[in-house]
Protein backbone atom coordinates (compact mmCIF):
# COMPACT_ATOMS: atom_id res chain seq x y z
CA UNK A 1 0.00 0.00 0.00
CA UNK A 2 1.46 3.39 -1.00
CA UNK A 3 1.78 6.24 1.48
CA UNK A 4 -0.90 8.05 -0.50
CA UNK A 5 -3.39 5.25 0.27
CA UNK A 6 -2.15 4.22 3.72
CA UNK A 7 -4.99 3.89 6.24
CA UNK A 8 -4.26 4.11 9.95
CA UNK A 9 -6.68 3.09 12.69
CA UNK A 10 -6.52 5.60 15.52
CA UNK A 11 -8.31 6.46 18.74
CA UNK A 12 -9.90 9.87 18.34
CA UNK A 13 -8.92 11.81 21.45
CA UNK A 14 -10.60 15.14 20.86
CA UNK A 15 -14.36 14.94 21.28
CA UNK A 16 -14.88 18.61 20.50
CA UNK A 17 -18.12 19.32 18.64
CA UNK A 18 -17.64 22.59 16.77
CA UNK A 19 -20.23 25.07 15.60
CA UNK A 20 -20.63 25.30 11.85
CA UNK A 21 -23.65 27.44 11.04
CA UNK A 22 -23.33 27.39 7.29
CA UNK A 23 -23.39 23.88 5.91
CA UNK A 24 -24.67 22.35 9.15
CA UNK A 25 -25.38 23.45 12.69
CA UNK A 26 -22.37 21.54 14.05
CA UNK A 27 -19.35 19.45 13.05
CA UNK A 28 -18.75 16.13 14.79
CA UNK A 29 -15.38 14.86 15.98
CA UNK A 30 -13.68 13.32 12.96
CA UNK A 31 -14.65 9.77 12.05
CA UNK A 32 -11.88 10.06 9.47
CA UNK A 33 -9.06 12.53 8.89
CA UNK A 34 -7.36 12.83 5.50
CA UNK A 35 -8.21 11.76 1.98
CA UNK A 36 -7.22 9.02 -0.45
CA UNK A 37 -7.85 11.22 -3.48
CA UNK A 38 -5.41 13.88 -4.61
CA UNK A 39 -7.44 16.95 -5.58
CA UNK A 40 -5.38 20.08 -6.23
CA UNK A 41 -7.55 22.32 -4.04
CA UNK A 42 -8.03 19.93 -1.09
CA UNK A 43 -7.64 21.71 2.25
CA UNK A 44 -7.13 18.40 4.06
CA UNK A 45 -3.90 17.83 2.11
CA UNK A 46 -2.50 20.92 3.80
CA UNK A 47 -2.71 19.15 7.15
CA UNK A 48 -2.23 15.49 6.21
CA UNK A 49 -0.58 15.28 2.77
CA UNK A 50 -0.83 11.50 2.51
CA UNK A 51 -3.02 8.72 3.86
CA UNK A 52 -6.10 8.54 6.06
CA UNK A 53 -6.66 8.17 9.80
CA UNK A 54 -9.86 6.37 10.80
CA UNK A 55 -11.30 6.57 14.31
CA UNK A 56 -11.81 3.16 15.90
CA UNK A 57 -13.83 4.68 18.75
CA UNK A 58 -16.70 5.78 16.50
CA UNK A 59 -19.24 4.68 19.14
CA UNK A 60 -17.76 7.20 21.55
CA UNK A 61 -18.16 9.92 18.92
CA UNK A 62 -21.82 8.96 18.47
CA UNK A 63 -22.32 9.04 22.24
CA UNK A 64 -20.93 12.57 22.33
CA UNK A 65 -23.25 13.62 19.49
CA UNK A 66 -26.20 12.11 21.34
CA UNK A 67 -25.43 14.01 24.53
CA UNK A 68 -24.76 17.20 22.61
CA UNK A 69 -27.99 17.06 20.61
CA UNK A 70 -30.20 16.73 23.67
CA UNK A 71 -28.62 19.64 25.52
CA UNK A 72 -28.03 22.11 22.69
CA UNK A 73 -30.52 24.86 22.03
CA UNK A 74 -30.74 25.34 18.26
CA UNK A 75 -33.35 27.67 16.82
CA UNK A 76 -35.44 25.92 14.22
CA UNK A 77 -36.30 26.29 11.46
CA UNK A 78 -33.00 27.56 10.07
CA UNK A 79 -31.31 27.26 6.69
CA UNK A 80 -29.53 24.00 7.57
CA UNK A 81 -32.83 22.20 8.26
CA UNK A 82 -36.35 23.08 9.25
CA UNK A 83 -36.60 20.56 12.09
CA UNK A 84 -33.45 18.57 12.95
CA UNK A 85 -30.11 19.64 14.43
CA UNK A 86 -27.62 18.92 11.65
CA UNK A 87 -24.13 17.49 12.08
CA UNK A 88 -21.42 17.32 9.42
CA UNK A 89 -19.84 13.89 9.86
CA UNK A 90 -17.28 14.39 7.09
CA UNK A 91 -15.64 17.77 7.54
CA UNK A 92 -12.10 16.35 7.49
CA UNK A 93 -12.52 13.61 4.87
CA UNK A 94 -14.80 12.28 2.14
CA UNK A 95 -16.85 9.84 4.23
CA UNK A 96 -18.50 8.25 1.20
CA UNK A 97 -15.16 7.63 -0.51
CA UNK A 98 -13.81 5.98 2.65
CA UNK A 99 -17.02 4.15 3.59
CA UNK A 100 -15.42 0.70 3.56
CA UNK A 101 -13.15 1.80 6.40
CA UNK A 102 -16.10 2.97 8.54
CA UNK A 103 -19.01 1.23 10.25
CA UNK A 104 -21.18 3.41 8.10
CA UNK A 105 -24.40 1.42 8.54
CA UNK A 106 -24.16 1.73 12.32
CA UNK A 107 -23.41 5.44 12.02
CA UNK A 108 -26.33 6.00 9.64
CA UNK A 109 -28.64 3.94 11.84
CA UNK A 110 -27.76 6.12 14.83
CA UNK A 111 -28.87 9.24 12.97
CA UNK A 112 -31.89 7.55 11.39
CA UNK A 113 -33.22 6.61 14.81
CA UNK A 114 -32.21 9.77 16.66
CA UNK A 115 -35.12 12.14 17.39
CA UNK A 116 -33.02 15.31 17.08
CA UNK A 117 -29.73 14.74 15.23
CA UNK A 118 -29.33 14.48 11.45
CA UNK A 119 -26.13 13.63 9.53
CA UNK A 120 -24.76 15.49 6.53
CA UNK A 121 -21.69 15.09 4.33
CA UNK A 122 -20.29 16.28 1.02
CA UNK A 123 -18.81 13.87 -1.49
CA UNK A 124 -17.25 13.74 -4.94
CA UNK A 125 -18.04 10.03 -5.39
CA UNK A 126 -21.21 8.00 -5.92
CA UNK A 127 -21.51 5.56 -2.99
CA UNK A 128 -23.85 3.03 -4.57
CA UNK A 129 -23.61 0.73 -1.53
CA UNK A 130 -25.56 3.39 0.40
CA UNK A 131 -28.58 2.84 -1.86
CA UNK A 132 -29.44 -0.35 0.01
CA UNK A 133 -29.91 1.65 3.22
CA UNK A 134 -32.96 3.87 3.73
CA UNK A 135 -32.18 6.61 6.29
CA UNK A 136 -35.67 8.14 6.11
CA UNK A 137 -34.28 11.56 5.17
CA UNK A 138 -32.06 11.67 8.29
CA UNK A 139 -28.84 11.57 6.24
CA UNK A 140 -28.08 14.34 3.75
CA UNK A 141 -25.68 13.79 0.85
CA UNK A 142 -24.27 16.92 -0.76
CA UNK A 143 -22.89 16.04 -4.18
CA UNK A 144 -19.95 18.30 -5.07
CA UNK A 145 -20.25 19.80 -8.54
CA UNK A 146 -18.14 21.96 -10.85
CA UNK A 147 -17.80 22.18 -14.63
CA UNK A 148 -16.37 18.96 -16.05
CA UNK A 149 -13.54 20.79 -17.82
CA UNK A 150 -11.95 21.86 -14.54
CA UNK A 151 -13.05 18.80 -12.57
CA UNK A 152 -10.87 16.74 -14.90
CA UNK A 153 -7.88 18.90 -13.98
CA UNK A 154 -8.51 19.64 -10.31
CA UNK A 155 -10.05 16.41 -9.01
CA UNK A 156 -8.65 13.52 -11.10
CA UNK A 157 -9.91 9.97 -10.64
CA UNK A 158 -13.33 11.11 -9.45
CA UNK A 159 -16.68 10.23 -11.08
CA UNK A 160 -17.88 12.33 -13.99
CA UNK A 161 -19.92 15.36 -12.98
CA UNK A 162 -22.82 14.19 -15.16
CA UNK A 163 -22.84 10.84 -13.34
CA UNK A 164 -22.99 12.63 -9.97
CA UNK A 165 -25.95 14.65 -11.24
CA UNK A 166 -27.72 11.55 -12.53
CA UNK A 167 -27.23 9.90 -9.12
CA UNK A 168 -29.31 12.57 -7.36
CA UNK A 169 -32.66 10.99 -8.24
CA UNK A 170 -31.53 7.51 -7.17
CA UNK A 171 -30.43 8.70 -3.74
CA UNK A 172 -33.66 10.62 -3.17
CA UNK A 173 -35.58 7.51 -4.22
CA UNK A 174 -33.56 5.52 -1.67
CA UNK A 175 -34.53 7.83 1.21
CA UNK A 176 -31.67 10.34 1.37
CA UNK A 177 -31.93 14.08 1.63
CA UNK A 178 -29.86 15.35 -1.32
CA UNK A 179 -28.35 18.77 -1.89
CA UNK A 180 -25.64 20.00 -4.26
CA UNK A 181 -22.35 21.55 -3.23
CA UNK A 182 -20.89 24.01 -5.74
CA UNK A 183 -17.43 24.02 -4.23
CA UNK A 184 -14.95 25.34 -4.92
CA UNK A 185 -16.23 27.84 -7.44
CA UNK A 186 -13.21 28.79 -9.55
CA UNK A 187 -13.02 31.88 -11.74
CA UNK A 188 -11.33 31.48 -15.14
CA UNK A 189 -11.86 32.50 -18.75
CA UNK A 190 -15.18 31.06 -19.90
CA UNK A 191 -16.31 30.05 -16.41
CA UNK A 192 -19.86 31.41 -16.68
CA UNK A 193 -20.54 29.55 -19.93
CA UNK A 194 -19.27 26.34 -18.33
CA UNK A 195 -21.48 26.87 -15.28
CA UNK A 196 -24.49 27.53 -17.49
CA UNK A 197 -23.86 24.14 -19.13
CA UNK A 198 -23.56 22.55 -15.69
CA UNK A 199 -26.85 24.12 -14.58
CA UNK A 200 -28.53 22.91 -17.77
CA UNK A 201 -27.42 19.36 -16.93
CA UNK A 202 -28.99 19.67 -13.48
CA UNK A 203 -32.19 21.03 -14.96
CA UNK A 204 -32.36 18.18 -17.45
CA UNK A 205 -31.62 15.26 -15.17
CA UNK A 206 -33.16 16.10 -11.77
CA UNK A 207 -36.79 14.98 -11.71
CA UNK A 208 -39.26 17.84 -11.65
CA UNK A 209 -40.92 16.49 -8.50
CA UNK A 210 -37.56 16.54 -6.70
CA UNK A 211 -36.30 19.97 -7.74
CA UNK A 212 -37.76 21.81 -4.75
CA UNK A 213 -35.86 19.44 -2.43
CA UNK A 214 -32.43 19.84 -4.03
CA UNK A 215 -30.89 22.95 -2.48
CA UNK A 216 -27.41 24.36 -2.95
CA UNK A 217 -24.45 25.63 -1.00
CA UNK A 218 -21.91 27.73 -2.89
CA UNK A 219 -18.31 28.26 -1.78
CA UNK A 220 -15.84 30.25 -3.83
CA UNK A 221 -12.24 29.09 -3.93
CA UNK A 222 -9.83 29.57 -1.06
CA UNK A 223 -6.34 28.29 -1.84
CA UNK A 224 -3.31 27.85 0.42
CA UNK A 225 0.29 28.96 -0.04
CA UNK A 226 1.84 25.72 1.23
CA UNK A 227 -0.52 23.64 -0.91
CA UNK A 228 0.39 25.79 -3.92
CA UNK A 229 4.08 25.01 -3.42
CA UNK A 230 3.38 21.30 -2.93
CA UNK A 231 1.19 21.18 -6.04
CA UNK A 232 4.02 22.63 -8.10
CA UNK A 233 6.53 20.18 -6.61
CA UNK A 234 4.17 17.26 -7.32
CA UNK A 235 3.37 18.50 -10.85
CA UNK A 236 -0.37 18.50 -10.17
CA UNK A 237 -2.47 19.92 -12.99
CA UNK A 238 -4.65 22.98 -12.70
CA UNK A 239 -2.48 25.18 -10.50
CA UNK A 240 -2.87 27.98 -13.05
CA UNK A 241 -6.60 27.91 -12.25
CA UNK A 242 -6.11 28.03 -8.49
CA UNK A 243 -3.23 30.48 -8.14
CA UNK A 244 -4.25 33.78 -9.76
CA UNK A 245 -2.66 36.58 -7.68
CA UNK A 246 -4.05 39.22 -10.02
CA UNK A 247 -7.53 38.75 -8.52
CA UNK A 248 -6.71 37.24 -5.13
CA UNK A 249 -5.64 38.52 -1.72
CA UNK A 250 -3.94 36.95 1.27
CA UNK A 251 -5.97 35.79 4.24
CA UNK A 252 -4.67 34.12 7.40
CA UNK A 253 -7.16 31.46 8.53
CA UNK A 254 -8.41 31.12 12.11
CA UNK A 255 -5.98 28.20 12.43
CA UNK A 256 -2.99 30.21 11.17
CA UNK A 257 -2.91 28.94 7.60
CA UNK A 258 -1.59 31.30 4.92
CA UNK A 259 -4.46 31.30 2.44
CA UNK A 260 -5.44 33.29 -0.61
CA UNK A 261 -8.97 34.05 -1.74
CA UNK A 262 -10.62 36.26 -4.32
CA UNK A 263 -10.12 39.90 -3.34
CA UNK A 264 -12.76 42.13 -1.82
CA UNK A 265 -12.91 44.04 -5.13
CA UNK A 266 -13.39 40.99 -7.34
CA UNK A 267 -15.39 38.52 -5.27
CA UNK A 268 -18.67 40.49 -5.03
CA UNK A 269 -18.62 40.87 -8.81
CA UNK A 270 -17.93 37.16 -9.31
CA UNK A 271 -20.75 36.21 -6.94
CA UNK A 272 -23.21 38.56 -8.67
CA UNK A 273 -22.33 37.18 -12.11
CA UNK A 274 -22.54 33.56 -10.92
CA UNK A 275 -25.90 34.09 -9.21
CA UNK A 276 -27.39 35.67 -12.32
CA UNK A 277 -26.50 32.69 -14.51
CA UNK A 278 -27.75 30.34 -11.79
CA UNK A 279 -31.08 32.17 -11.44
CA UNK A 280 -31.58 32.43 -15.19
CA UNK A 281 -30.99 28.70 -15.64
CA UNK A 282 -32.17 26.87 -12.50
CA UNK A 283 -34.15 29.30 -10.34
CA UNK A 284 -35.70 26.25 -8.65
CA UNK A 285 -32.34 25.40 -7.04
CA UNK A 286 -32.58 27.40 -3.79
CA UNK A 287 -29.20 28.72 -2.62
CA UNK A 288 -28.86 28.06 1.11
CA UNK A 289 -25.75 30.24 1.37
CA UNK A 290 -23.02 31.62 -0.84
CA UNK A 291 -19.66 33.13 0.01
Amino acid sequence: MSSQSKVNKVTRKSMLIRESGRSTDFITPSFGYGCLLNCSYCYMKRHLPKGLNVAQNYAQILSEVNNHAFFTNVEKPNQTHAEYTTYDISCNEDFALHAKFHKWEEIFTFFKEHPIAMASFATKVIPKQFLAFNPNKKVRIRFSLMPQSISTELEPNTPLILDRIKAINSFIDAGYDVHVNFSPVVHYNGWLADYEELFDQLDTHVKDEYKSQVKAEVIFLTHNEDKHVRNLEDNLTGEDLLWTPENQEKKVSQYGGKNIRYSYKHKPVFIKEWKKVHKDTIAWNTIRYIF
